[in-house]
């Protein structure tokens, strides 16, 4: 895999992606009343007090904060606003710590409120059990999206949560964020103008369905990465999702090998070294380089650790029954991905696979060792699988498009019903 790229960069001359950065469909602060500094010390001192069983009410209004508003393992606790756009918390000044509100405790319930201009993350739960986002607008107001922060709403470690009914845009990382947790629903969310709109990574039974994922570089991720507390994820669906025109700038700031600094606008959907995935139902449209990606960690040409629990390798996919439209074009030619799509495939494909397999499991990829299983209606399906030779040489790099190898099912079961009911 080593200089798999290296000869793709002829095709840098083209045009780069650019994209207009707007306001917030729905947020406008120039009409909210702000808050005194009476009212403002008022609410730091509700999360300093806070009790279990407690309710912090915010009220409407443009509310400046000085310093992190935490809780830290108070248990069931609810922060309610008075609207998702009528109580807004600015962390713009912010002079220490990261997060603008961070969150440890059980039964936690955040409601109708933004967070915006955190120096970090705008919400950051943490080893929480019962966990629900409803209508929480997370957001960055710099024009400059690389002076953004990291996450959005961004529960890890956690378990049994919802997000639902939110918005969140502008994050330089993922919108949406559910990392090493388990029993999850993202649903009836809008994401727009992220590097990645929503993410599920290292977590296990996760349904992503009914969200708007639009104008970000990738729309819906789930990944796999290495040296994280919990190994790997497995079982994840998405359907029903409308994911269209991520053709956003990757405005992601590339170090330590940060892979989603890699992916290039114009994604949908990328299975990136995930196990037990099922994609259907969806609308994926206009992507420029690709609508579905499934690929391996190698793809990245990081290194590849020996960490226990954690494959490199993306097996069990089961893809099926979406609507892709198409966007004509030369594909991304700003990130590597891209280069080779455009170099070996010359137009957007609506799935990609790269093809690379566990040995273990078998020798030769047309018998489908990883049982990556595609079955879509579309006549004009346009698929790829990239052949990456040994050497690694893009000159020796080919596509097949054997889409007949790769019939069959790997039907993801999920066990997130109690989750659906709150």
């Amino acid at each position: 895999m080593k200089k798999i790229f290296l000869l793709v960069s002829v095709f840098a001359f083209t045009i780069l992606s650019c994209s207009k950065t707007p306001e917030s469909k729905s947020l406008d602060v120039s009409n909210l009343k702000k808050a005194s500094e009476a009212e403002i010390e008022a609410l730091i001192a509700k999360f300093i007090d806070a009790k279990e069983g407690d309710l912090i009410e915010i009220p409407a209004g443009f509310h400046e904060l000085p310093t992190q508003l935490i809780l830290d393992n108070v248990n069931k606790v609810t922060i309610k606003g008075a609207g998702m756009f009528e109580t807004v918390l600015s962390f713009k000044t912010l002079t220490s710590g990261g997060e603008g509100l961070k969150i440890a405790g059980n039964n936690i319930r955040l409601e109708a409120f933004t967070v915006i201009d955190a120096p970090g993350d705008d919400i950051k739960t943490q080893h929480c059990d019962g966990l629900i986002f409803d209508k929480v607008n997370t957001t960055w107001s710099h024009q400059d999206l690389a002076k953004s922060g990291t996450y959005g709403i961004y529960p890890v470690q956690c378990k049994n949560v919802v997000v639902q009914n939110c918005e969140v845009s502008h994050s330089r990382d993922a919108g949406i964020y559910v990392g090493q947790s388990e029993n999850i629903v993202v649903r009836n969310n809008y994401v727009f103008e992220n590097v990645a709109g929503i993410e599920i990574e290292n977590s296990d039974n996760a349904e992503v369905y009914d969200n708007v994922a639009e104008n970000n570089t990738g729309g819906i991720l789930v990944f796999n990465l290495p040296g994280l507390p919990k190994a790997a994820g497995q079982n994840c669906k998405i359907y029903r999702n409308t994911i269209k025109k991520n053709n956003h700038d990757n405005f992601a700031i590339a170090q330590g090998g940060n892979p989603v600094s890699m992916i290039p606008p114009g994604s949908g959907v990328i299975i990136l070294s995930g196990k037990n995935v099922e994609v259907y139902d969806n609308k994926i449209l206009d992507h420029k380089t690709y609508a579905v990606a499934v690929a391996s960690y190698h793809i990245t040409e990081l290194p590849i650790p020996n960490h226990p629990g954690w494959t490199p390798f993306v097996s069990d996919i089961y893809i099926h029954d979406n609507t892709y439209e198409h966007t004509f074009g030369v594909p991304d030619l700003t990130k590597d991905l891209g280069k080779l799509v455009a170099a070996k495939c010359f137009k957007s494909q609506d799935v990609l696979y790269d093809g690379i397999i566990d040995d273990s499991r078998g020798k030769a990829v047309s018998k489908n060792p990883m049982n990556i299983f595609i079955d879509e209606k579309s006549p004009d399906l346009r698929f790829s699988r990239l052949d990456i030779p040994a050497s690694g040489k893009i000159t020796e790099i080919g596509v097949e498009n054997d889409i007949e190898n790769f019939k069959g099912k790997s039907v993801v079961k999920t066990d997130v019903e109690a989750l659906k009911n709150l």
